[in-house]
């Protein structure tokens, strides 16, 4: 049996196998122009593909591959799909230029900053800060800084929309980053202070300190700026895709470039920080899709190692499988998966702070024990919340 992690999806239609297939071909560096034009030909529903390739946010791969092959579009078509890749491209250009400004003023008022994800990797890694998809802002912070930096943001015109209840702070365990938005412009920022694996209760937390040692620097629109070296900016790769169970194409795209593209990765390097962080397994997950589905060069042996775990290798294929019709896809298991995800020292750690805390009412709703059995809630519990646990 096959189970869908995201909700959202499974509520869109199913896009047609056409559009599937070119989907999957414009990712893969080796399909060939002529082949792309002969799957391009198969085309029935234009606004289908351009859904769905948003929805990937493929879009600007789709659009270059297609122009680049010479590939026949409908004028209509083409005409949409020109005018989306040029909004991207203002997109991503002013969101250049907003992130300089606010690392300026941040760096006056000596408050570190990593960007992470957006045009900073499409700097970094495609060598073209407008070959992303653009999106939102990410940057992360010390806690400590946090109040400054929001005070900053706000002088620039943004407006705070998280957290959304007044008891989330900074040190509230399930808070984590500031969510701000810009009404003039629409454009989003957020500071975060923790980069995170799963769920708040048993996720591997790794915040400024971890980044900031890993950190060099990349030119973004004639300004350097900070970025992660490139073996740290996989595993967050792999860390973020892995905590939304890949429901988008392009999460593959950015690791599949990563690896395709500069010098060697010291490998032995990146294996011994994602086993010291507990990354190994959303690693080998990140690195066998996007050598499944999007061509990545992965050298034989890492490529061996990583297939290694049964339940790696099962949910790597579900999700390759299905990561266009039905993101989100894996096989059916009394195990989580994002439980799945984690190594055998932290699963431990994650049953053991379960059982500790103190049985509740659901605990009791979920099997009615008699009283002379109460003292056995406390085994209960974990399983509850391991069987009611799913990612976010």
């Amino acid at each position: 049996m096959q189970q869908p992690l995201d909700q959202n999806e499974t509520h869109r239609p199913s896009p047609d196998r056409a559009c599937c297939q070119l989907l999957r071909a414009i990712v893969q560096p080796f399909t060939t122009d002529a082949q792309l034009c002969q799957i391009a030909q198969n085309i029935r529903d234009w606004d289908e593909l351009l859904r769905v390739s948003s929805g990937h946010r493929v879009l600007p791969l789709l659009f270059a591959r297609l122009a680049q092959a010479g590939a026949s579009l409908p004028p209509a078509a083409r005409q949409r799909f020109a005018s989306e890749y040029r909004r991207n491209v203002f997109h991503c250009m002013a969101n250049a230029a907003e992130l300089i400004a606010i690392l300026a003023s941040f760096s006056q008022h000596a408050i570190p900053a990593m960007p992470f994800k957006g045009v900073v990797l499409a700097a970094s890694v495609y060598g073209d800060a407008n070959a992303r998809a653009a999106g939102d802002l990410d940057l992360l912070i010390h806690a400590h800084d946090l109040r400054q930096a929001t005070e900053l943001l706000l002088n620039r015109g943004y407006e705070l929309h998280t957290p959304a209840r007044a008891d989330l702070s900074p040190a509230h365990p399930e808070c984590h980053e500031y969510h701000f938005e810009r009404p003039r412009d629409g454009m989003v920022a957020e500071l975060r202070w923790k980069l995170e694996l799963v769920t708040p209760r048993y996720r591997r937390s790794l915040g400024m300190d971890w980044a900031w040692s890993h950190r060099r620097s990349t030119i973004l629109a004639d300004a350097e700026v900070p970025d992660l070296d490139r073996e740290t900016t996989l595993l967050m790769l792999c860390m973020h895709g892995s905590k939304h169970s890949w429901t988008r194409l392009a999460w593959l795209v950015d690791v599949a470039q990563l690896l395709n593209s500069g010098p060697n990765l010291d490998w032995n390097a990146i294996d011994r920080e994602a086993k010291r962080t507990g990354l190994w397994r959303t690693l080998a997950l990140g690195v066998l899709l996007a050598h499944s589905v999007a061509g990545a060069s992965v050298p034989q042996a890492m490529l061996r190692r990583f297939q290694s775990p049964r339940a790696v290798r099962r949910i790597a294929q579900s999700l390759g499988e299905h990561i266009i019709d039905a993101p989100g896809t894996v096989p059916r298991s009394v195990i989580p998966y994002s439980i799945r995800l984690l190594g055998f020292r932290d699963r431990l750690r994650l049953v053991l702070s379960l059982a500790l805390i103190q049985p509740n009412p659901r605990d009791h709703a979920f099997v009615d024990l008699p009283r002379p059995f109460h003292a056995l809630y406390y085994l209960v519990r974990p399983l509850r919340l391991l069987l009611n646990r799913t990612p976010r």
